[in-house]
């Protein structure tokens, strides 16, 4: 079987550092909010071009804090693409504001920047873009918009690490962005871990100390704030992988340049990459109006595939009656997208068997 995404190779080949660095952490005796972390996030925001980044939790808390952070709450209106993952929606709830979801580009997956000038009304406060899959989106077309109306834009980087627009990195095109670095993005822990990149000195700051109680001062609070802080053994296996970052997003981008050159498919429609940044490929999804069928027949070939994502967060049980409008685009994607293997380490010959299979369907 070829796995979809094997964890433990791609960790393995960073063995001997990473041991070293949860040995030196243990060492320290100091497992929170400590020296690691500051040296991490020191690099991550030098390697995304801005000037602060706060270690969070996770990724949800990463835009839960950003939102937080500019005071967004009840009642207040945040654009964002109908087609991402739930995580994105439930940070905007979760703060008490309302997601008004756009369609997206059918080409791109990412939120179409035509479709969001006629959702913006007086209580709208964001766009929350995704760049989905590991292509950003239209960010020069989206922040005209926000400019325009005077509104934050925040970048859902979850799965973007090292993605490019116009020469840019992700979480240094908007206003503020939220990463995650759950184990199987392009940079990933060792469990869960997320960060906000900004360069917003006052929002780094209270980022900052809403993520520990919304304190600044040990028991001087001046936030209500939650706990959401990025460990030190988390934080110091990041900054070893961080370095190759950028050898590993190669290697996908090779990886995904093979797929393309090779996979022959009139059932299958490939993905779509922008001249205007650099798609790091967290995941290569192809498109099929019989997924469900190809997802079975290349199971039956051993190999493994998923599908990001099944349901749409407005038809998800959570949101039932929630969340008003049809949308027929993202309903499109969610029913024939399938993702194949591509990782740093995935093999020429596991490459060669995927695309005969691909192609003999």
């Amino acid at each position: 079987m070829i796995k979809f995404l094997d964890l433990h190779k791609i960790n393995e080949r960073y063995r001997s550092e990473l041991d070293e660095a949860v040995k030196r952490v243990i060492d320290s005796g100091r497992y929170l909010l400590g020296a690691e972390n500051e040296r991490f996030c020191n690099n991550f925001a030098a390697y995304c071009g801005s000037k602060y980044c706060v270690g969070t939790a996770n990724g949800l808390d990463a835009l839960r804090l950003i939102i937080m952070g500019y005071g967004f709450g009840n009642g207040d209106e945040i654009i964002v693409p109908a087609n991402t993952y739930i995580a994105t929606i439930l940070a905007i709830t979760q703060c008490g504001c309302v997601p008004v979801l756009v369609e997206p580009d059918i080409r791109t997956y990412n939120i179409d920047p035509s479709l969001i000038e006629e959702k913006i009304t007086s209580k709208t406060k964001a766009v929350m873009t995704v760049h989905l899959y590991g292509q950003t989106a239209d960010i020069s077309a989206i922040r005209k918009i926000t400019d325009k109306y005077g509104l934050k834009l925040i970048e859902d980087a979850a799965q973007a690490h090292g993605a490019l627009h116009k020469g840019a990195k992700a979480g240094n095109l908007g206003d503020a962005a939220g990463f995650s670095f759950y184990p199987g993005k392009n940079l990933g822990c060792l469990g869960d871990g997320g960060a906000v990149t900004t360069n917003d000195p006052d929002l780094a700051k209270k980022v900052k100390a809403i993520g520990n109680y919304g304190s600044r001062k040990k028991y001087e609070n001046i936030y209500p704030g939650i706990n959401s802080r990025l460990d030190e053994i988390q934080a110091a296996m990041l900054d070893v992988k961080l370095k190759y970052l950028e050898k590993d997003n190669e290697r996908r981008i090779e990886a995904a340049a093979y797929y393309k050159e090779n996979i022959r498919n009139d059932k299958i429609t490939l993905p779509f990459e922008s001249k205007e940044g650099r798609h790091v490929y967290h995941i290569f999804a192809v498109l099929s109006s019989e997924r469900d069928r190809l997802q079975k027949y290349l199971a039956d070939k051993g190999i493994e595939t998923l599908i990001h994502y099944p349901v749409p967060p407005h038809k998800q049980e959570c949101y039932k009656g929630a969340i008003a409008g049809e949308f027929p685009i993202s309903c499109k994607i969610h029913e024939s997208i399938l993702s194949i293997p591509i990782s740093p380490v995935i093999e020429k010959n596991e490459q060669d068997k995927i695309i005969e299979a691909v192609n003999g369907f």
